[in-house]
């Protein structure tokens, strides 16, 4: 059943209740007197009556305490606007619910209604956290008279990123073919044959000295579409055919294999563009995923390399001590808008903490600095105390924005403080030590309130102080707590609640290595609970589904959602060691290389059977999140280790040779694959620990492993019995290996040939630190 016709059935005893009173309430709104759902939007054609009635159905199921998020309400709170994406789940499609916007969701309807009416389309994509989508929605879309002459002259449709990112992608490279720069919002305006030729970003809802306001393009385009609709579909044709060459090019295959020299080039390219003052990349805005901080992790626990590893060093560190990490509630804002990390764009992004997370544990793993494994438990405790669904599973983001006392929006405001507000929670003396900590002045950093930032070393702010820094230690590690309570008495950013598939997975990741790493039996159950959930909830005849939201999945899924969810799971094996989540890996990857792959080599985004756009993308890419391709890379490689059968490695050498072409030419392009790649040069240790049926010192022959930085290895630990016998079936490599004396015994291994097994701790450590001696 289609979600329009899940709808209806839900719908249907309230619209009949609401039958006898639409009479009246439309003769109530012509008095001027409030009513259910209006006729018809600025400029635009009567609503059907069928949609009339569920409009109105909708905002009697949503009841009395429902608040429209609109500048236009009637006395008694209720909207004076209502459109389709009121029907609609994704939290940002209801965020411009009642826009005096004709808003229709991404579906055939809506290019069928330009094709009637012969008319533009605009497709206008952003996501629920997106600051600047809120300013253009409060500036330009939620105005009458601007919104009055787009749908008199448009078909407007909206569309969340997060659930279509396959529209997005399309749309955002017709942009780029036309030469500008992308971004969110992101407006696109479409012929009825959903072929793009003109785009943009942000509009102002007046002119400025940069852009021109949305109303003057809006005139243009109409004006020229009205003048010579030829010209624009050729010209629309022209965007589309680029759009295809660039996602859906098929180089031929490549004869040769990415090795050890693309990875250096790679990094001589981050070397050159890193900020060797406040770590990342750039002098302005940066993003934590500029810089691969993971595989300098890797390149100098591989090479040496000295460089690698203070890149990576001062970027941590300089993170973890900015405005861009929450100090008091642990996790990261999506962004920094300088070059010190300390004004952070307020927005949290699931994903964004998932791979910060990750890093920040095998940091901790590779240096031994216990600040890192601190900043990656802060990341998971937020997770799990504000991030975490009823079912175990992970929410998708919180927005920049919050509520003043004075009831404005404005972004940060919840995070950020006045020395006056540190008083009245701390007392005078507390707040003056806990403001030198974090930095909190009269002046501030953002209209009088000061972003929390931890640059200066203890001993330094103590002797400022003229107290012990012990005492200042104690009275940071007591105030905390107070502050943050404090805090969660503001009213909170938005959070948006729909569970997607691929960020999950990214999360599961990171509360499985994490819960490895630190022996940490809670964030291992959090990963297994957030797997279960996916695997139980959102899947369909065996098939992924990409959201969950009010109680159902839907949406088809995507490459990402399949690569992310099987890595999840590969790394939950690895820290669990139920043979269930291995499984489950497989069968995910059975349905990817059904319906994603590309007989070529790699995958593509959408599946075979999903709906077809003007190109079908094959990502090359990797950005703030890694390309689904990127991830698959590491997975086939890993289930070959594990598995040993040469499909896998055969795939990724195909996937490896289709992108060859990226990585020669622009190497720092594909930055995760380059985690791929050093996982193939590698030496794979391939590690399997035998205890017997029942007791044996499991502890301690797995404490060398939890520390040591390891990523490029297979782990399988398992008891003798029935249910060895069962995983070798899987699993080849641990046949034939037992606990010896009745002893937890290690294997370690590199292409199949193993040392001597050991028993003891220490002797695992040594086998793991150096190669291990051949022995068939």
């Amino acid at each position: 059943m289609s979600p329009h016709a899940q709808r209806r059935q839900v719908l249907l005893p309230l619209i009949a209740a609401l039958l006898v009173g639409l009479a009246s309430g439309a003769q109530a709104q012509e008095a001027g007197q409030p009513g259910a759902v209006p006729a018809s939007l600025p400029g635009a054609e009567p609503f059907p009556a069928d949609l009339r009635l569920e409009l109105a159905a909708r905002l009697e199921a949503l009841g009395d305490d429902y608040r429209p998020r609109s500048q236009h309400l009637r006395e008694n709170g209720s909207p004076h606007y209502s459109n389709r994406l009121l029907l609609e789940s994704s939290p940002y499609l209801l965020q411009h619910a009642h826009n005096p916007v004709n808003w229709y969701p991404w579906g055939d309807e809506a290019f069928a209604a330009a094709a009637r009416l012969g008319r533009p389309v605009l497709v206008s994509i952003g996501y629920s956290t997106c600051h600047w989508c809120h300013v253009m929605e409060e500036e330009s879309f939620d105005s009458p008279e601007l919104a009055r002459y787009l749908n008199q002259h448009f078909i407007a449709i909206k569309v969340d990123r997060e659930s279509r990112p396959d529209v997005d992608s399309v749309y955002m490279a017709a942009v780029h073919a036309m030469g500008q720069r992308g971004g969110w919002p992101l407006n696109v305006w479409l012929t009825p044959q959903r072929q793009p030729f003109y785009g943009g970003t942000y509009f102002p809802p007046k002119d400025t000295g940069q852009r021109p306001s949305f109303l003057r393009v809006l005139q243009t385009i109409s004006e020229q579409y009205a003048a010579d609709p030829k010209s624009v579909a050729q010209q629309a044709e022209e965007v589309a055919r680029k759009i295809r060459r660039g996602l859906e090019s098929r180089p031929p295959l490549s004869t040769r294999l990415p090795d050890a020299r693309t990875i250096e080039q790679a990094l001589e390219l981050y070397s050159a563009r890193s900020d060797r003052g406040w770590g990342g990349v750039g002098q302005r805005t940066k993003f934590p995923s500029s810089l691969p901080l993971r595989l300098l992790l890797r390149h100098h626990g591989r090479t040496g390399d000295e460089d690698s590893l203070a890149m990576a060093v001062l970027t941590l560190d300089r993170m973890a001590a900015g405005g861009i990490h929450d100090q008091l509630g642990g996790g990261f804002h999506r962004y920094a808008t300088d070059r010190r990390w300390l004004i952070p764009h307020f927005e949290k992004m699931l994903y964004d903490n998932a791979l910060l997370a990750r890093t920040y544990v095998e940091a901790w793993q590779h240096t031994g600095q216990e600040s890192y494994a601190g900043v990656a438990r802060g990341i998971l405790e937020y997770v799990r105390r504000e991030m975490t669904s009823p079912d175990g599973a992970f929410y998708s983001a919180t927005d920049a924005d919050s509520l003043t006392p004075s009831g404005e929006r404005e972004e940060g405001w919840f995070f950020t403080w006045t020395p006056g507000e540190m008083v009245q929670v701390l007392g005078k003396d507390r707040a003056r030590m806990l403001g030198a900590w974090y930095g909190v002045s009269e002046q501030g950093d953002l209209e009088g309130r000061s972003v929390l930032r931890v640059w200066r070393p203890t001993d330094a702010v103590a002797q400022e102080l003229g107290v012990a820094p012990e005492q200042l230690a104690a009275s940071i590690a007591g105030a905390r707590p107070a502050l943050l309570a404090a805090r969660a008495q503001r009213p909170a950013p938005l959070r948006d609640d729909k569970i997607l598939a691929a960020w999950n997975g990214l999360m599961i990741s990171a509360f499985a290595n994490a819960g490895f790493a630190f022996d940490d039996a809670s964030f291992i159950r959090s990963a297994e609970q957030a797997a279960s959930f996916l695997l139980e909830s959102m899947r369909h005849e065996g098939r992924l589904q990409r959201i969950y939201l009010d109680g159902r999945a839907s949406g088809p899924a995507f490459l990402s959602d399949y690569a992310f969810v099987i890595a999840g799971l590969l790394d939950l094996y690895e820290a669990a060691f139920d043979p269930r989540w291995l499984r489950e890996a497989l069968a995910l990857q059975q349905q990817l290389d059904a319906h994603y792959r590309d007989p070529i080599g790699g995958y593509f985004e959408t599946a075979d059977d999903a709906e077809r756009l003007i190109a079908r993308e094959k990502p090359k890419r990797d950005g703030a999140l890694p390309s689904g391709n990127s991830v698959a890379a590491s997975n086939l490689l890993r289930l070959y280790e594990l598995t040993t059968k040469p499909t896998y490695l055969e795939a990724a050498g195909r996937l490896f040779s289709s992108l060859q072409e990226t990585l020669e030419s622009d190497p720092g392009a594909l930055s995760e694959l380059l985690l791929a790649v050093e996982y193939h040069l590698s030496k794979v240790k391939e590690i399997v620990i035998v205890g017997p049926a029942r007791g044996g010192d499991m502890a301690a022959m797995l404490a060398p492993l939890r520390v040591r930085f390891l990523p490029n290895k297979t782990l399988s630990v398992l008891r003798e019995g029935e249910a060895k016998a069962a995983d070798t079936a899987i699993l080849p490599l641990t046949g034939g290996k037992r606990a010896i004396g009745g002893r937890v015994t290690a294997y370690v291994c590199v292409d199949r040939v193993c040392a001597y097994p050991t028993s003891s701790p220490e002797e695992l450590a040594k086998q793991l630190a150096d190669e291990p001696p051949a022995q068939p």
